[in-house]
């Protein structure tokens, strides 16, 4: 039985926070195992577009520097080429399936009161939406497109241009976040949704930003420093085989070892928007909490009827 941490609560920037690595700490390793459940597949998806990429790559930087252009040239580009349109295909894929993931866990975590998620039920409430889920992203993608134009002609004002592109960006962020919480959470329909989130953004709009932009630096320096572990392990090897005189390009060990590190890297970046999204879960239950009052309304009613 887990001590439940209580969503439906109104909370300042620092309250979310902790509320966040506390509802982290307690759910990482269940989330972690539903994760990897249902994450099988685009693992060795991500295997095999590594495998693409850096073939691609290394075939193409070697031939580059030979004095014979030989006949593999072509066949390392195509590699490379569907390597990167792999990727892109991919990361799409599972970026809309961890961030539907990611806020379907913590919807059934808040249902549950305390009790181990069922993955099952995820799985469930993540398949009753999927045509809801594919519209929300690509209504999401064209506005992030629009979003990304303004942003670029705001940054040309000196100093201050930067600042408010990252302004839009977050806020364009919170936004999404918000709109798919209610989506699920709410069942509304997806232009419902993004009214809601809207809704909330605009009455609390700092706490929301703020919110989304400490706790994102955060775990952003948390995955930097996991990401140092295999990182100083490739750096040591590519300095010792430098060394030891191996050639790197045609060595099928370093291709290996590039293979897997490439992979482990895509891995973690598709794990860091899932926590990414319980951001904006937290931050929404907190929100809808202060804007509606259901939760306290719910203790009234359980305390009128035990009196």
């Amino acid at each position: 039985m887990h001590k439940n941490i209580e969503l439906k609560e109104r909370r300042d920037v620092g309250g979310m926070a902790t509320t966040y690595f506390d509802f982290l700490k307690q759910n990482f390793k269940p989330f972690l195992n539903i994760f990897i459940s249902y994450n099988g597949i685009f693992i060795l998806g991500f295997l095999g577009v590594s495998y693409l990429m850096v073939t691609g790559f290394v075939g193409t930087y070697t031939n580059t520097l030979s004095s014979n252009i030989i006949q593999g040239t072509n066949n390392h580009e195509v590699y490379l080429v569907l390597g990167v349109l792999s990727f892109m295909i991919l990361f799409i894929v599972t970026a809309i399936f961890n961030y539907s993931l990611a806020a379907a866990y913590t919807i059934e975590y808040e249902n549950t009161k305390g009790k181990l998620v069922d993955k099952k039920k995820v799985w469930k409430i993540v398949r009753q939406n999927l045509r809801k889920l594919t519209l929300f992203v690509i209504l999401m993608m064209l506005m992030y497109f629009a979003v990304v134009i303004v942003g670029m002609i705001v940054s040309i004002i000196p100093v201050l241009g930067i600042f408010a592109y990252y302004l839009l960006v977050i806020s364009f962020n919170s936004w999404m976040g918000l709109s798919f919480m209610s989506m699920l959470n709410e069942n509304k329909d997806v232009t419902e949704a993004f009214g809601e989130g809207w809704n909330l953004l605009n009455k609390y709009f700092w706490k929301s930003v703020l919110t989304n932009l400490v706790i994102s630096m955060l775990i952003g320096i948390l995955m930097m420093v996991i990401l140092m572990v295999p990182g100083i392990l490739v750096g040591i090897y590519a300095f010792h085989s430098v060394e030891t005189g191996v050639d790197i390009a045609n060595s099928i060990v370093a291709n290996v070892v590039w293979i897997l590190a490439l992979t482990v890297f895509l891995i973690l970046y598709t794990l860091y928007q899932s926590l990414s999204q319980f951001v904006n879960g937290v931050l929404y239950y907190s929100l809808h909490e202060e804007t509606y009052n259901v939760a306290a309304r719910e203790r009234i009613d359980q305390i009128g009827a035990n009196g």
